[in-house]
């Protein structure tokens, strides 16, 4: 006669399985902390200590310790730490292009993976840059390195023919992704062309555009123009130029500077006077 079969009997009769709990590796760092953690907190908690005393005694929030004395056990503090450790994992991909084009906030990288359905916290995602702040763990690939200011500025000054054409699809992708960029670029080259072209006459067309755009730092340039709009315009119509006697003040600079304190006024003259 063969044995009744122990999941045998009516549905309602049948006792609830929980599930076992899977044991991490017990190397990891975060096991062992936990593991070490648990039993401290609940052996001062057996001596009758406060949760409030024993956060201080073992320097843990109350939320940590309350998690740890309410566990049923030391494996359901470690799953479930273990799963609020990977919860970012399906973001990790979006987290690390975002990282490359130099988001580094992680509030606000939090509100975006939140958009793409994250679940989880905004400390996960903390504890997830944590790692590339501080050199610790795989860090994404840092990516091509942003040009600077400096460069940006040398781009948009230098006629658009001698531009290489490396720097000139730079220029063009950025002008491409920043609109006030792109109008900065078309005023300056704008200016540009009055100056080699002497065409002082455009001067007043090209300040009221710059007047009604919202680029601030260009419209106080403008204003400053207006200030003195005859001479500004006349310097970008006539042939005259200053160039000659600014080039004689800056090499007389230079002679001071490196006779200062050297010899006495006589050399200086003598040497200011027969240098060309």
């Amino acid at each position: 006669m063969t044995e009744p079969s122990p999941t045998s009997g009516s549905t309602s009769d049948q006792v609830e399985v929980e599930p076992e709990v899977v044991q991490p590796a017990k190397d990891l760092k975060i096991v062992i902390r936990l593991r070490e953690q648990h039993t401290a907190a609940h052996e001062l908690w057996q001596q009758g200590m406060s949760k409030a005393v024993i956060g201080r005694k073992l320097g843990l929030h109350q939320a940590t310790v309350r998690k740890l004395v309410n566990a049923r056990s030391v494996d359901d503090v470690v799953a479930k730490s273990l799963q609020r450790a990977h919860v970012v994992d399906p973001y990790v991909g979006y987290l690390h292009r975002r990282w490359n084009e130099g988001v580094r906030n992680a509030a606000q990288l939090y509100r975006e993976i939140r958009q793409l359905g994250y679940p989880g916290g905004e400390l996960a995602v903390q504890r997830h840059l944590r790692r590339y702040r501080t050199g610790r763990g795989h860090a994404p690939d840092p990516g091509p390195k942003p040009p600077s200011v400096r460069e940006v500025a040398s781009w948009m000054m230098t006629h658009p023919e001698h531009l290489r054409d490396e720097d000139a699809d730079k220029l063009h992708r950025l002008r491409e992704r920043d609109p006030e960029l792109d109008r900065l670029t078309l005023h300056i080259r704008k200016f540009a062309a009055m100056m080699t072209g002497r065409h002082g006459d455009h001067l007043e067309e090209w300040i009221t555009d710059i007047e009604r755009d919202s680029l601030a730092p260009l419209a106080s340039f403008a204003r400053n123009l207006r200030r003195d709009f005859d001479a500004v315009r006349n310097g970008l119509s006539l042939p005259h130029s200053s160039g000659a006697v600014e080039g004689n003040i800056n090499r007389l600079k230079m002679l001071k500077r490196q006779m200062f304190g050297r010899a006495s006024l006589d050399l200086l003259r003598k040497r200011v006077l027969l240098t060309r």
